[in-house]
């Protein structure tokens, strides 16, 4: 069973600043979405400027957190939040949901879109393949902050890591258990054996849909295919890792033994499978890109 290095929190300190490997690794999803696009736009393949893209990534950071912090107060711990509002604002303590951050950015490709006269699946196509990468810097940043690690599972399988930061629901959970190679784990390594769900989702969300969204967006495709295919392989891919990954303590898992994360990413899955479908008889996204850049020589 490997163990997780447990890394101090900690990025950077410089007297009474401090930056947090969390915060460092939304930086790097930003920049790697700004240098993503600026090469599709020397390579032809986006309908953006450098300066429109410039506009939508500042719209995109302040949606995004701002709706990954949202999403996670109501979907995730309204009742805590409600009762402690002045925690809301804490983001430095931890607290940010995908699917809230997915909203932010839904409005902000509708707010960015209708500003410049595009249609919101022409940005949500030349968007997709500019996030994935961004996405797998988080979830390193869940790997390194040690959080959102995975289930139980086999002490002899390779893939089993133990997570420090997981050692008061380990204590609580072997209690329960009766499998004895599981209690022995413990009895050696002080922690049981889990998941490294963070690593699953960096390779599924980050890399894997990386390659399939540059993959399809590198060739002429109906207009909303590709932001539709991206945002159906991400609910797939999340909707399964969420079978490995251990549900937030005061939720548990819900009805149909699903996790919160799983009932999330179901509808977006079913929406975007049915935007994937309608778009089939969509004008080909070459056009506006030949247009628009003939308009702009």
């Amino acid at each position: 069973m490997y163990i997780h290095p447990n890394f101090n929190p900690i990025a950077v300190s410089i007297g009474p600043l401090s930056i947090h490997w969390y915060a460092l690794s939304y930086i790097v999803g930003f920049i790697l979405f700004s240098a993503l696009g600026r090469y599709r736009i020397k390579k032809f393949l986006s309908i953006f400027n450098k300066e429109q893209l410039d506009d939508l990534l500042t719209l995109g950071i302040l949606c995004i957190i701002l709706g990954g912090r949202l999403g996670y107060v109501f979907f995730y711990n309204a009742p805590y939040f409600m009762a402690h509002p002045i925690d809301i604002f804490k983001i430095w303590q931890g607290g940010m949901s995908f699917h809230g951050g997915f909203i932010g950015s839904l409005i902000a490709i509708f707010i960015f879109a209708r500003k410049h006269k595009f249609t919101f699946a022409q940005v949500a196509d030349n968007v997709a393949p500019l996030i994935p990468l961004g996405l797998a810097s988080g979830r390193m940043g869940n790997f390194i902050n040690g959080e959102l690690w995975g289930r139980i599972t086999n002490p002899d399988a390779f893939w089993a890591m133990g997570f420090p930061q997981a050692k008061a629901a380990d204590q609580q959970a072997v209690q329960l258990l009766n499998d004895i190679n599981i209690q022995q784990a413990f009895l050696q390594y002080g922690m049981l054996p889990r998941h490294p769900s963070q690593l699953y989702e960096l390779l599924l969300e980050g890399i894997v849909l990386f390659i399939i969204s540059w993959w399809f967006s590198s060739k002429s495709r109906p207009t909303g295919q590709i932001g539709a295919l991206s945002i159906l392989c991400y609910g797939i891919f999340r909707f399964l890792v969420e079978f490995t990954r251990q549900p937030d303590s005061h939720l548990g898992l819900l009805s149909l033994n699903m996790s919160m994360g799983q009932w999330l990413s179901l509808p977006m899955t079913i929406i975007a499978l049915i935007w994937f479908i309608m778009a089939r008889n969509n004008d080909h996204i070459s056009q506006p890109f030949n247009s628009i850049k003939e308009n702009k020589a």
